[in-house]
């Protein structure tokens, strides 16, 4: 992070609350004291603010707050931007649907570090919390599971940082690949809006469609390679290696220990696959015959409901180790119908996922080698690749 003086006032005016001051660095806490004794209060928030009305009164508050401030050695910034939280809400009021807006102060340059983690983001935005002094954000939220992050642009007089949090279930976003790239905003609420709602959101539902599809692909190759292995030992009755099996009376713990195996990765299926079938169209592809297989899924997907509701349930519980590798393998030997349908008609499932990106077709991660291998599309219909366009 960009060195910053230790301790910073930050004033910014409030159509609501007048002048508005943050506190912050690493001795915020005597800020916070020297903005009290000037005569500002605590608002929600966080933030402190002292009203504007009187002129008399601003002046002599703004004057011991400059004596108060130099002697806890702090350093009083004037932003050139409106209240970060007045923005925050202007913007959330005019994009499509109901978003909130919810102000979060960082006053030690520390606190900012947690936001690394949940940020997914391949652009300035998460280059910005990672090198940046970054006293404040606001959160928008749309009550459907899409979490925006919103910074004042650092190094610029004006403007705005915008990209987005990981939906629940995603730990790993560390340059994960298939981020969406955070967009630089205007001042102007109006604007700001519209480039959110043009730009920002669709490729946001890309990114997220794309990475559920990978989620789910990834998890059905895992499973493909020992299922496949195990399937070719009970054939032959030979470990992979070709070394005979000393007993078959070892072929049910090895299918125990594959579903134990297999059941972790079916849960990433069961939970990121039901949103990408729903938007699936085989109709409107070149593979209406695919809304066989189509249903054949969505039929395994609910048949497993109510082992991933247990499965959910006993992860609050204290279980052991064995505890835990009994239960995960009880669930997988309940899920192998459904795990088999799932491999059966994966090559369906990709053809018709990639097909329903939102926005229409574009240029996804290449298809899987079982994708490449499938029937192709009659060639009256078929469409050229991006790469070939």
């Amino acid at each position: 992070m960009s060195p910053s003086p230790p301790t910073q006032i930050i004033l910014s005016t409030s159509r609501a609350d007048g002048l508005v001051a943050v506190p912050y660095g690493e001795e915020h806490l005597r800020a916070a004291h020297a903005l009290e004794d000037a005569g500002f209060q605590r608002i929600p928030g966080g933030a402190f603010a002292a009203p504007l009305t009187d002129p008399a009164a601003t002046r002599q508050m703004a004057s011991v707050l400059v004596h108060r401030a130099h002697e806890c050695g702090a350093t009083i910034t004037t932003s050139p931007r409106p209240f970060l939280g007045d923005f925050g809400e202007d913007l959330a009021a005019r994009l499509p649907g109901a978003w909130s807006a919810r102000l979060e102060l960082y006053y030690n340059p520390v606190v900012q570090e947690d936001l690394i983690g949940p940020l997914w983001d391949r652009g300035n935005l998460c280059q910005a919390v990672l090198h940046d002094a970054v006293p404040g954000a606001v959160v928008l939220t749309n009550g459907a599971g899409t979490e925006l992050l919103l910074i004042e642009r650092p190094g610029h007089g004006g403007g705005y940082l915008l990209g987005a949090f990981a939906p629940e279930g995603y730990d790993d976003n560390w340059e994960e690949p298939n981020a969406p790239r955070s967009i630089v905003l205007p001042g102007e609420p109006d604007l700001a809006a519209r480039a959110v709602t043009t730009t920002f959101l669709p490729a946001y539902s890309r990114a997220l469609h794309q990475r559920r599809l990978d989620t789910v692909l990834s998890a059905l190759e895992r499973i493909r390679a020992e299922y496949e292995t195990l399937q070719a030992i009970k054939a032959s009755g030979r470990y992979s290696d070709g070394i005979p099996l000393a007993d078959s009376r070892m072929l049910p713990e090895m299918e125990r220990t594959f579903a134990d195996y297999a059941w972790l990765s079916f849960r990433d299926v069961l939970e990121h696959a039901p949103v990408l079938l729903s938007r699936c169209r085989p109709a409107m592809t070149p593979w209406p015959e695919d809304a066989a297989a189509l249903d054949c899924l969505r039929s395994a997907l609910a048949d497993s409901q109510e082992t991933r509701d247990e499965d959910q349930e006993l992860r609050g519980a204290l279980l052991s180790v064995g505890g835990w590798k009994q239960a995960r393998s009880r669930f997988g030997l309940a899920a192998l119908p459904a795990i088999e349908t799932w491999l059966a008609e994966g090559e369906a499932f990709e053809r018709q996922a990639r097909a329903a990106v939102p926005g229409g077709p574009v240029a996804l991660s290449a298809p899987s080698p079982h994708l490449l291998t499938a029937r192709p599309a009659p060639p009256a219909v078929r469409r050229p690749s991006a790469a070939h366009r």
